[in-house]
C-alpha cells in the first residue's frame, strides 16, 4: 500500500473517482456481489451434497453470505468461518467439511490457473513473471494429481483429505465444472467496472490481464488482495487508461472495486448471520427431536 500511494497522483486519483457515475457503479457492484455469491454457493453446494450431506442451495447461499464479514479480512478467513458453521449447522464432522473445503480450493486455484494459461497465448507472454509461474502453477497440479492416484499413506492419514481421494480426478474435473461459472462472472465482475474510470480494454487483452489480477488477488497476502493487486493493475492497465492520469485513474478503478465490494459484503454479511443463526437452531432442534421423551400420566 505505501509503494502504492508513493506512485499515485492524489489529484488525477480524485479527478477520476470524481467523474465517475457514482449511483451506478454500486448498483452495478451490488448486483455483481448477489450474482457471484449464487455462482459461488452453486459450486460449494455441489460438492455438499456428493461428499458431506444433502444441503440446499439457498441454506449455502445463506452460509456463504454469512461468511463475507470474515473474508473482508481475507478470504481465507472466510472458507475457514464457512467450514466451521456448515460443520455446526449440518452435524458433519468438522475434518469432513474440511475436507469439502480443500476440495473447492482446488477448482477455485485450477480454474484460476486454467484462465491464466489461456491468458498466456493472447498476451500474457508480454509479462516475464508469467510463464515462470505457469510452470510452477503446472508443476503443482502435476504433483497434486500423482498424489491422488498414488494415495500415499501418510497423505491418507491426514484428516479430511479422504474427501480429495474419494473424489478422484473424474470428481475433481466435475466440481472443477460447476466452479468455471464463478470464476467467469468474477473476471466479467472485474473487467467491466473498469469502463465506469474510462479504462478501455478489449476483451482479448482482458483474457490476457484480467485472470493475473485475479490470481493475485487470491493469494494471502492483504484483506480482499488491496496493495497487490493495485501494484500489478498499475503496470498492466496503464496503457488503457486516459494518458494524462494513467496512474491516479488505474489506481482509483482497482481500489473503489476493492472499497465497493467491501462496504457491500460487509452490509449484507450481518442479515446473512441472522439467517445463518437460525439455520443453526433449527438443526440443532431436529437433532434432539428424537431424544424428547413425551411422560405419560399416570391413573
Amino acid at each position: 500500500m505505501a509503494w502504492v500511494i508513493y506512485q499515485l497522483d492524489l489529484a488525477a486519483f480524485a479527478n477520476a473517482f470524481s467523474h465517475i457515475n457514482h449511483a451506478a457503479y454500486l448498483a452495478f457492484m451490488f448486483v455483481f456481489v448477489l450474482v457471484l455469491l449464487a455462482a459461488d454457493s452453486a459450486a460449494i453446494a455441489h460438492v455438499y451434497v456428493r461428499y458431506v450431506c444433502p444441503v440446499r442451495l439457498g441454506d449455502v447461499c445463506v452460509l456463504r453470505g454469512g461468511s463475507y464479514l470474515a473474508s473482508v479480512v481475507n478470504y481465507h478467513a472466510g472458507q475457514a468461518w464457512l467450514t466451521w458453521y456448515a460443520s455446526r449447522v449440518y452435524g458433519a464432522g468438522l475434518a469432513r467439511v474440511a475436507g469439502a473445503t480443500l476440495l473447492n480450493y482446488a477448482t477455485v486455484f485450477g480454474s484460476l490457473a486454467l484462465l491464466a494459461a489461456l491468458a498466456y497465448p493472447l498476451g500474457g507472454h508480454r509479462i516475464p513473471w508469467l510463464g515462470t509461474t505457469l510452470l510452477v502453477l503446472a508443476g503443482a497440479v502435476l504433483v497434486y494429481v500423482i498424489v491422488l492416484l498414488s494415495k500415499p499413506r501418510w497423505v491418507t492419514r491426514i484428516p479430511g483429505v479422504t474427501v480429495l481421494f474419494e473424489a478422484g480426478i473424474s470428481g475433481h474435473l466435475l466440481a472443477l465444472a460447476w466452479r468455471l461459472p464463478h470464476v467467469v462472472i468474477l473476471f466479467l465482475g472485474m473487467w467491466l467496472p473498469l469502463s465506469f474510470f474510462r479504462i478501455s480494454i478489449p476483451l482479448a487483452d482482458a483474457l490476457a490481464y484480467v485472470p493475473i489480477l485475479m490470481l493475485v488477488g487470491a493469494l494471502p497476502i492483504t484483506p480482499q488482495g488491496v496493495g497487490t493487486r493495485d501494484v500489478i493493475a498499475l503496470k498492466l492497465l496503464a496503457g488503457y487508461a486516459p494518458p494524462h492520469a494513467a496512474a491516479g485513474t488505474v489506481a482509483a478503478a482497482t481500489l473503489c472495486w476493492a472499497v465497493s465490494l467491501t462496504l457491500i459484503e460487509v452490509i449484507l454479511a450481518p442479515m446473512f448471520l441472522v439467517f445463518a443463526r437460525r439455520l443453526f437452531q433449527r438443526a440443532e432442534q431436529l437433532r434432539a427431536a428424537p431424544t424428547l421423551v413425551t411422560a405419560t400420566p399416570t391413573k
